[in-house]
């Protein structure tokens, strides 16, 4: 069985085919998925699909992107719904230095909010960081509480990077950038982490591994990711997925 730790199935990519694409899911062998919201209307639909489908579970937080949306109203609003039933974690949150949408100070100050949320709940936190590395750092280190669980998502710095998140106990996402020939930093980063600290997504539709790069992904592909994650560290693809699922059901507190 697979675990798919980070998806975005309420996108409008899959409008069309939806409920096609999670039923061949489950024929496929994927046990479970974390769907992730990213702003207060994909809050919504991703409490929506987690309600409809048994097998989904929903991630609840602001992307940093997105966080002008938030006030304090909005954040009362938001800590309600991460204690839906089916909420798992607070993510996807953390600091966006491609796009710099919103004001970089604002991103700091939602993104050390929703990580004091989640340990308040005592939800795992799924950290969201493009071009931002010395700063994510320094901000997670200024919010993180001893036994507080985290993961990297999309994973793209250096082995001494990863070695810090490690450190703090935090896993590693990685998803299909693993199987990109230029991924060379991701690679090593791969090598180093121990497959009990990985977690296995897709993104999607985002980020599909080759030889769909480019094209919409979708949970089909962890298969593609995990053989790519195998044969970096020297084991079967099969090992791969059972290791991770349990990894993820660990992280997300869904153990059978």
């Amino acid at each position: 069985m697979i675990f798919e730790s980070h998806a975005h199935y309420d996108d409008g990519a899959f409008d069309g085919d939806r409920a096609e694409i999670l039923r061949e899911c489950r024929k496929q062998g994927i046990s479970a998925i974390v769907n992730v919201s990213a702003s207060l209307s994909s809050v919504k639909t991703t409490l929506a699909l987690a309600e409809a489908y048994d097998f989904i579970y929903g991630a609840v937080g602001i992307h940093p992107d997105e966080v002008g949306e938030l006030n304090e109203e909005n954040f009362s609003w938001l800590k309600e719904k991460c204690r839906h039933p089916k909420a798992v974690a607070v993510g996807e949150i953390g600091l966006d230095y491609y796009w710099d949408k919103e004001g970089r100070e604002t991103q700091k100050y939602w993104f050390r909010r929703q990580m004091e949320l989640a340990w308040e709940l005592g939800l795992p936190v799924i950290i969201h960081s493009r071009e931002a590395a010395a700063d994510t750092l320094e901000e997670v280190k200024k919010a993180h509480k001893p036994g507080q669980k985290a993961v990297v998502h999309c994973f793209s710095y250096g082995p001494d990077l990863a070695r810090e998140y490690l450190d703090l106990g935090y896993y590693i996402g990685v998803g299909g950038v693993v199987t990109f020939k230029n991924a060379k930093k991701l690679k090593e980063v791969v090598k180093l982490v121990p497959i009990q600290r990985i977690l296995l997504e897709t993104d999607c539709p985002y980020l599909a591994p080759e030889p769909f790069r480019g094209k919409r992904n979708s949970s089909l592909n962890l298969s593609r990711i995990a053989e790519a994650i195998g044969q970096l560290k020297g084991m079967d693809a099969e090992a791969v997925m059972a290791i991770t699922e349990e990894n993820a059901r660990k992280f997300y507190h869904l153990n059978q």
